[in-house]
């Protein structure tokens, strides 16, 4: 059997550390090994460093049950959602469901409604949505007309501003160098609405 990816195992352990937070029973980084099978402790340990770094776990330093969510009053928690590969702004690409990693985000809603994309093509640029943008997607069946959405025509995803004109469905890009997209409404799947859009100025690697 393969490894776990990092980013899963990871988005796991913060599930299991949350849950008992929330129930009153900080864990400490030898329970998270012993919960998740490790062989060293160290490997916990360098799980929980890590979201700890993400802002989605602080630590009190000298504490075994130092763990705990960040103050504030926050009234919706962090969450991390999947990376789901690549969504076309341009012309129609074949779907494909691949997870990249976890991403930690802040928004209404539950946890298993949202998803996260990586961006090809420029024909969002009007709309700030640039190629290598990651977007934050809510799943959702409908969408108001003028919404951003990420929609499936016949197997193929993109990423497009919707327009309801009569019977009439169109998806129009923000850009001038390409065409909107003129569909059937049975033959548009929506898989959901852009909320975030996020950017990384400077690669790490």
């Amino acid at each position: 059997m393969g490894r776990t990816p990092h980013g899963q195992t990871r988005h796991k352990i913060f599930k299991f550390v949350r849950q008992r937070l929330r129930a009153g029973r900080p864990p400490t980084v030898r329970e998270v090994q012993q919960a998740f099978g490790f062989s060293a402790v160290e490997t916990a340990r360098s799980h929980l460093d890590a979201l700890v770094e993400q802002g989605l776990l602080e630590k009190e330093s000298g504490k075994a049950r130092g763990y705990r969510l960040p103050p504030g009053g926050r009234e919706r928690p962090l969450f991390l959602i999947p990376l789901l590969g690549r969504v076309q702004a341009g012309a129609l690409t074949t779907a494909v469901e691949e997870i990249e990693g976890f991403l930690p985000v802040d928004v209404r809603g539950a946890e298993e409604d949202l998803f996260a994309l990586r961006v090809r093509g420029e024909s969002m640029v009007g709309v700030g949505i640039l190629p290598g943008d990651i977007v934050i997607v809510r799943r959702q069946p409908t969408a108001a007309s003028g919404d951003v959405v990420v929609a499936l025509v016949d197997d193929e995803a993109t990423v497009k501003t919707l327009h309801v004109r009569g019977g009439a469905v169109e998806l129009v890009p923000a850009s001038p160098h390409f065409k909107k997209i003129v569909v059937e409404p049975d033959a548009l799947t929506l898989l959901g609405k852009v909320i975030e859009v996020r950017r990384v100025l400077e690669p790490t690697a």
